[in-house]
């Protein structure tokens, strides 16, 4: 028993001797091996917060916008009224359906593309959106955060600021007749 607690005395002092070896080298690495110039780009990472934090907004929007959308196809089209009718019913079954799905779609995409936005956020580089339809639909919320425009590098490069500058946008109508 008390070889074992010498044995382990011995550990502790060598680990304690170590730190400052270790603190030494850690701190040469941060001088030497540090950021360099600002050319980061938090694109992608922004984007997977937005999709992951307004994908459920868009699932819980999506009877608002599956109506809406059925009322705008219904005026828009040019079928008897025998159509218009026996379409509004399954019509809008099926686009909240679709806005539902496509909001649960965006939601996945969003975590999808967090490991890839933390991986290429200390690069220059960017990934295409996983989800395409969220930059070009219209939606019924489109709020343009002044955070996303902000030109000084504290914010745009600083990856603690970077997940609250994005597109607030959601209720997306993924079935818009101008897509």
């Amino acid at each position: 028993m008390a070889a074992i607690s010498r044995t382990r005395e011995s550990q502790l002092k060598r680990r304690r001797s170590l730190r400052p070896a270790v603190a030494c080298l850690l701190a040469l690495g941060m001088l030497f091996f540090g950021s360099g110039s600002a050319s980061a780009s938090p694109d992608t990472l922004r984007r997977a917060f937005s999709n992951m934090l307004m994908g459920p907004l868009d699932m819980l929007l999506s009877p608002v916008v599956g109506l809406m959308t059925t009322a705008e196809n219904l005026r828009d089209v040019d079928d008897t009224d025998a159509v218009r009718v026996a379409y509004a019913v399954p019509g809008a079954i099926f686009l909240m359906g679709l806005d539902l799905g496509c909001g649960m779609i965006r939601t996945i995409t969003g975590g999808l593309e967090t490991v890839p936005g933390v991986l290429v956020f200390p690069f220059e580089t960017d990934l295409d959106p996983l989800f395409d339809p969220v930059e070009d639909a219209p939606a019924l919320v489109d709020w343009e955060n002044p955070l996303v425009d902000v030109e000084n590098p504290w914010v745009y490069y600083n990856p603690l600021v970077a997940p609250f500058a994005i597109k607030v946008k959601f209720g997306i109508n993924y079935a818009s007749s101008g897509y």
